[in-house]
């Protein structure tokens, strides 16, 4: 048996170019006690808290393949709720060094997860995905509490209602055209809402008003009002029991108030209030942000006045006779709602934020579809006017994230010929990175651009324009040096000569040019410098529109690409015919040659690879590299190895001799565009339709093909579950768990019976004295009741409930039978135990109640639960009044509020004092 061959590793390194992706909304963040600086962002499969005072990144919270499609900072901004398009919500905590690390991981939908919402103490988070569920989590437990289940499209929005009734309510909205009023304690909707004919996409819930953004410019105001059950008579109380009326179980009464018209046409996207509920903001799918001030009762009543007071003046001077009767006496929403200044982007808005400061400025954060964030600033009071000019205007940009990132997506990337910095083209710019920093350095504002080269001395690049220029970029002065039409259809294609004296452009207008460097004078007399240009030298003409080129690197031959799916190779300096390479179904659209001009690859939109011998055209291997066309492909310089990326956003490494995949990189969520290997081939950089830039390194970890193929079937095997996607329980029908069947939560069944098989192993040979299982040393346990409280302790919060519904019967008698001893033996998990045996009696209660053997069992566990349970409660009471009781005795010791509001209405009081001295001070002077 030979030696088996070895591969260094490729490892991410990061990904950057991208500020803020589309699918998912913004947040403010608070980091070190800094309000309104610090930003969270959904940038692809991570989460950028980005400073917006430095411009930079200052955390991110990683997570691998699936997108971000739903985040929320807490109230207590501590913590940040992250939703995935694969349905799991990740929670982090933002105060803690290792923020990187998620606290916990809730598998709660099939699909994405859509909104997510956190209480007002954020003890608890109301999830909804396009699965049409809403689950809501106990963020201290770190599990599923409830599953709502009732609306027939994907929920958009969803709220805590813990306003006007006692209960907890959860208030939410969907594609259906529902409103949906669900109480927690039943897990039923008690109140559906229907009377709007669009999709909702928004709700927004201000003192007593909801606000519900639909798909028409006319946002619905409802009005909530407690009802009043006392004063219900015998009468009220059996007409309620008509079928009709399903509104006598409803705690609440909600009665439509009117409308606010939008300015922008088509459906409300978003409607956000601040957390003070003083400003309402909304947008749809154009470039226009609407405000809203909501005013005080006060305030309401001296607009009202006001209001009244012109009604009559009118009325008196059109006609007089007539009674100021019809003058409706009553509130309207004109006088609870104010209009603000509207803000008017440069592009179209995906998600906003706001927050309103002390000196009633309101701050807007808006991230837009151009992959860039602004932060507006506007004067949000009674007072302000409406802008007639834009001088008038108070709408102020403070900051805007836009450098760091392409506005449009990124078509091309090349590496310079040191490997230190990397060059990145796309539709309106082309931008200069530093490969250590990642971060940008020059940016030349530019048409679209299909591909780009840095030319040797990495003082200047080539760049191939869609409309067919190449322009000459000076990488120092940022600046066009030359724009040659080299083409009259795209330019496709650019392969520099290996003797560094020239290159080849290959074009939509079927011609394969060649260029040669020339230094020419610029400037005159003492400013006279020379600048680089090109000098065209010969056309080859073909049949078909030329997709790609490349230049054999012993001079020797020109291949070329076509439209045809062939690929023609003709020698260079005679441009004679040398060899067609067919077999390609679709066009080929990328061709590398090895560094020794002994091997050609091919890719291609019929998806495969195909590695070629230059020497007499024949066909070593077609491999079946992506799920889509592949785009682009190159090879490790000084091997035969080469790395190649699809539409499918995979970026694979393959082997050119034994025709093997070495490895698959984790790619782009969407399609990859492009790739580039480093001239020294330690670093690849690759782009996509994600906006991400993703930059890998070559580590010095050696892999084995057998290894990693190994892995990756076991990732295949681990991702299916071995019991079925089925989630119903046989004798339960109407059981829906709060949680989601994972690999995970039968990775954990497994454990429990394994567990309970080596125990009672164990305790069969406990006369002989035997050593203990392996596992158990791992798990650092002497005998069989800790081994169980471990191996509990060590299943996810999330999976138990899974975990335990998928144990037989037989199983669960045995562990029931163990619950005494170890709930006498470790009160310290008495939590954890508790709820492993409520839950276990809920689901097998019957065949429990059936047998008479159980029933001594019951009887025992239910007399320890109770006495350690109340044991606990008295502890946790007791802590609680000292505690309180330290805190009064901490206030009239110091004399110190430690409650914020007092601070702040002190800190208030104090400054207004300071101004009004100061203006005294003034008035005396003068």
């Amino acid at each position: 048996m030979g030696l088996t061959k070895q591969y260094l590793a490729y490892r991410v390194i990061d990904s950057f170019n991208i500020i803020a992706s589309g699918r998912s909304n913004i947040n403010f963040a608070v980091v070190d006690k800094s309000e309104g600086r610090f930003v969270a962002a959904p940038a692809a499969e991570n989460v950028i808290i980005w400073d917006l005072r430095m411009g930079d990144r200052k955390l991110t919270l990683r997570r691998e393949k699936h997108e971000v499609t739903a985040l929320r900072v807490s109230p207590d901004h501590l913590h940040i709720a992250v939703g995935y398009a694969d349905g799991v919500v990740q929670i982090f905590d933002l105060s803690s060094r290792t923020y990187y690390d998620a606290i916990c991981s809730l598998a709660l939908h099939k699909n994405a997860v859509s909104i997510l919402r956190y209480d007002a103490h954020g003890m608890r988070l109301v999830s909804g995905g396009l699965d049409t569920e809403l689950v809501v989590v106990d963020v201290v437990e770190q599990a599923g509490r409830q599953r709502l289940s009732g609306h027939n499209a994907a929920i958009t929005d969803a709220h805590f209602l813990q306003r006007l009734v006692e209960q907890d309510i959860v208030v939410s909205c969907s594609k259906d055209t529902q409103i949906k009023f669900w109480n927690l304690e039943t897990q039923f909707c008690f109140k559906t809402i229907v009377d709007n004919r669009t999709e909702i996409w928004a709700l927004a819930f201000i003192n007593d008003l909801m606000i519900a953004g639909a798909g028409e410019s006319g946002m619905n105001v409802y009005r909530l009002r407690k009802r009043d059950t006392d004063a219900q008579t015998l009468e009220t109380a059996v007409e309620g029991l008509a079928i009709d009326d399903e509104d006598t179980i409803s705690p609440l009464s909600v009665s439509n108030c009117g409308t606010i018209q939008r300015a922008g046409k088509g459906r409300t996207v978003n409607l956000v209030a601040d957390p003070n509920e003083r400003v309402l903001s909304c947008h749809g799918t154009n470039d226009l942000i609407e405000n809203f001030y909501i005013c005080t009762a006060e305030e309401a009543k001296n607009r009202l006045a006001k209001r009244l007071k012109k009604a009559r003046k009118k009325a008196e001077s059109a006609a007089p006779e007539q009674d100021d009767e019809q003058l409706s006496k009553e509130l309207s929403l004109s006088d609870e709602i104010k209009r603000l200044e509207s803000i008017k982007t440069k592009q179209k808005i995906k998600s906003i934020d706001v927050l309103l400061g002390e000196n009633k400025e309101l701050r807007v954060l808006v991230s837009l579809a151009n992959n860039s964030m602004c932060l507006y600033s506007l004067e949000a009071s009674l007072k302000s006017r409406k802008a007639t000019t834009t001088e008038d205007s108070s709408v102020k940009v403070l900051r805007s994230l836009t450098r760091l990132g392409h506005q449009s997506e990124v078509r091309s990337v090349c590496f310079s010929n040191d490997s230190l910095a990397i060059g990145s083209g796309a539709g309106d710019s082309f931008k200069f990175w530093d490969r250590d920093a990642m971060q940008c350095l020059r940016t030349v504002p530019t048409d679209y651009i299909l591909c780009s080269r840095f030319v040797p001395g990495d003082r200047y690049v080539l760049l191939g324009m869609k409309s067919g220029s190449l322009l000459i970029v000076d990488v120092g002065a940022a600046d066009i040096v030359e724009k040659i039409p080299a083409h009259e259809g795209e330019l496709w294609s650019i392969a520099l000569l290996p003797d560094q004296k020239g290159c080849v452009t290959g074009s939509g207008d079927t011609t394969v040019k060649i260029w040669t460097f020339e230094l020419i004078d610029a400037g005159e007399g003492a400013a006279s410098t020379k600048v680089l240009s090109l000098l065209h030298k010969n056309t080859l003409k073909m049949e078909e529109t030329v997709l790609c080129v490349a230049v054999s690197p012993d001079m020797k031959y020109l291949a070329v690409g076509l439209l045809d799916a062939t690929v023609k190779v003709f020698f260079l300096d005679t441009f004679k015919f040398y060899l067609s390479l067919y077999g390609h179904k679709l066009p080929v659209l990328c061709l590398d040659i090895s560094y020794d001009s002994t091997l050609i690859a091919t890719g291609s939109a019929d998806r495969n690879i195909k590695i070629w011998g230059l020497n007499f055209g024949d066909c070593h291997r077609s491999i079946f590299a992506h799920d889509d066309s592949v785009m682009s492909l190159q090879f490790i310089p000084r091997t035969h190895m080469f790395f190649s990326c699809g539409k499918d956003g995979k970026v694979k490494q393959w082997d050119g001799d034994s025709f093997e995949k070495i490895l698959t990189l984790p790619g782009h969520i969407g399609e990859a565009h492009c790739l580039s290997v480093s001239p020294n081939g330690r670093y690849l950089v690759s782009c996509g339709s994600d906006r991400t830039l993703r930059m890998y390194e070559r580590t010095e970890e050696t892999i084995v093909l057998k290894d990693v193929q190994e892995e990756e079937r076991e990732q295949l095997e681990n991702e299916q579950l071995a019991t079925g996607e089925d989630n119903s329980v046989p004798l339960l029908p109407g059981l829906k768990l709060p949680s989601r069947k994972t690999v995970g939560s039968e990775q954990a069944a497994e454990s429990i019976m394994e567990c309970l098989e080596i125990s009672k192993q164990f305790e069969l040979d406990a006369e002989e004295k035997p050593e203990p299982h392996p596992l158990m040393l791992a798990l650092q346990v002497k005998n069989p009741n800790d081994f169980l409280v471990m191996t509990l302790v060590r299943i996810r919060s999330s999976d138990m409930e899974e975990a335990l519904l998928l144990l037989p019967f037989s199983i669960v008698c045995e562990l029931l039978e163990r619950l005494p001893a170890l709930i006498t033996q470790r009160p310290d998990e008495l939590e954890l135990l508790c709820r492993v045996t409520v839950f276990l009696f809920k689901v097998h209660m019957k065949p429990i109640a059936a047998s008479k053997s159980m029933k001594p069992l019951l009887v025992k566990l239910l007399d320890l639960l109770k006495h350690d349970v109340q044991q606990l409660r008295d502890v946790m009471g007791y802590n609680l009044h000292a505690l309180s009781l330290l805190q009064t005795e901490v206030e009239q010791r110091e004399g110190v509020q430690l409650f914020r509001e007092a601070t702040q209405t002190r800190r208030k009081n104090e400054k207004k004092r300071r101004q009004a001295t100061k203006r005294r001070i003034q008035i005396q002077m003068a």
